[in-house]
């Protein structure tokens, strides 16, 4: 009896310890979920014997990217939020049209505007030379957009991993879940709610603002027409404003581009929230975290623009938080050879 006893016990850890090797990560679930009491989670470890070197190849090809092109940090950045806003983190946004597919990156919040899939491409073939069929693309993703901000000057974290690929997108989720950058505070609070975020992380990812730029599209109402009457946005501070006119006429340059925080462009700070109590936010979605009607956005926008240090810690702790919005994990999902199309 006990012999066959230590043969079962035997079995079962020899099984758990090939999955371990493969890239699982078992951890033991409370609630006895879909997996009969063994519940696949995220874990920084998870690829520590599968792909141990998985983040320090991520690191050496964003290193060589963004010292070619400063704007590919917040790219990077931009792309792990648009990806998570949509069905959660799955890497659905990367996913070309096909005939089974139709692509996120045709929806209004992406086309023309989200950029660095060719950087998750590079990524992807190295890791695939070194260990084949092993990290995902959504674990891709959400390491870049880590790496992007540490060598922007941001704060690291202990990133989650083991998420797996979508096998579909979803063109409708990505055009109704992203919100707009001429959005209210009110617009703001109900997108983050519906993904289980609130106002503080609203308020800590909105300063990832801190790089990168936009485009006049985005933020030429406010110049012109702020509130339907051929006026400007009277928030706008007044040399800031007469700038912004110059490189952004009323008709035409639509894609013409501004910094997001011009006083820093390239560093992740809290410039960022210095701008904004200045009148020099750039987008109405920036403004008005210090001039909607929610007090508690007003209260943190002051508080990161005196204290670097606790808006770098608040917002890894939203990365993270938003990095584990509904992924797929276990069985659910794949990890995808190519990034642009399912296996």
């Amino acid at each position: 009896m006990h012999f066959k006893l230590m043969s079962v016990v035997i079995a079962f850890l020899s099984v758990k310890l090939s999955l371990a090797h493969s890239g699982f990560h078992f951890g033991w679930s409370g609630s006895h979920g879909r997996n009969g009491g063994i519940s696949f989670g995220l874990s920084p470890q998870f690829y520590q014997f599968s792909c141990p070197q998985a983040n320090d190849i991520v690191m050496s090809v964003l290193e060589r990217t963004i010292a070619k092109d400063m704007r590919m940090a917040a790219s990077l950045l931009r792309l792990h939020f648009h990806d998570c806003f949509v069905q959660g983190c799955d890497a659905s946004i990367l996913l070309d049209d096909s005939a089974t597919i139709v692509s996120e990156k045709n929806s209004g919040p992406n086309k023309n505007s989200v950029r660095g899939f060719e950087v998750i491409d590079k990524i992807k073939s190295k890791l695939e030379e070194v260990c084949p069929h092993t990290v995902s693309c959504a674990d891709i993703v959400a390491l870049a957009a880590r790496g992007s901000t540490v060598l922007s000057g941001g704060p690291n974290w202990e990133l989650p991993l083991g998420r797996r690929d979508s096998r579909r997108a979803s063109l409708s989720g990505s055009n109704k879940n992203i919100p707009p950058p001429n959005a209210t505070i009110e617009n703001l609070l109900t997108f983050f709610k519906r993904q289980g975020l609130d106002e503080v992380d609203l308020v800590a990812l909105s300063g990832a603002h801190t790089i990168g730029v936009a485009r006049c599209a985005t933020f030429k109402q406010r110049l012109y027409n702020q509130n339907g009457n051929n006026q400007p946005d009277e928030n706008l501070e007044k040399s800031f404003y007469f700038g912004l006119k110059t490189m952004c006429p009323k008709s035409g340059g639509d894609n013409f581009i501004s910094p997001l925080d011009f006083g820093s462009p390239r560093m992740f700070d809290n410039t960022y929230f210095k701008l904004i109590l200045r009148g020099k936010g750039l987008l109405n979605s920036d403004e008005v975290l210090l001039t909607g009607s929610v007090e508690k956005t007003h209260q943190l926008v002051k508080k990161y623009a005196q204290d670097e240090g606790l808006f770098f810690e608040q917002f890894a702790l939203s990365m993270i938080k938003m990095g584990n919005l509904r992924p797929l994990t276990g069985f659910n999902g794949e990890v995808r050879k190519n990034c642009r199309g399912v296996n």
